[in-house]
């Protein structure tokens, strides 16, 4: 379908930086779907053009989704704290082509954000 903005699923629990990671995606010219919790989540995917996980939750297992979204085919971006490398590490083995940190979104997340989506989505 040429012309048709590519549909992003956010997955954030935290309210702020949810709701900024969607105005980013749609300052981009894509449709941003937002959710909260895995299982809305993973209603979420299909027909998804990719997806960005926030890394820092406790309502659901951000590698889980990140695995979840990459078998189904999907382009995953993750945010998270700077400083936790190890998480970085393990999100990247799950399936994340990036791991951004919440200062890199917050300087330059419109430039960030949009590079991303212009890279040409690559096969599962």
């Amino acid at each position: 379908m040429t012309g048709a903005r590519p549909r992003i699923v956010v997955l954030g629990e935290d309210l702020i930086w949810s709701e900024r990671l969607t105005r980013l995606v749609a300052s981009n010219g894509a449709d941003p779907v937002s959710a909260r919790d895995l299982s809305t989540f993973e209603a979420s995917l299909v027909g998804a053009g990719g997806v960005i996980v926030d890394l820092t939750a406790s309502r659901y297992e951000p590698l889980i989704a990140i695995e979840r979204a990459r078998a189904a085919g999907l382009r995953v971006l993750a945010v998270g704290q700077h400083d936790d490398h190890e998480l970085r590490k393990k999100a990247l083995a799950a399936g994340a082509e990036r791991v951004y940190a919440y200062r890199k979104l917050y300087e330059d997340g419109a430039a960030t954000v949009g590079r991303w989506l212009a890279v040409a989505p690559t096969t599962a």
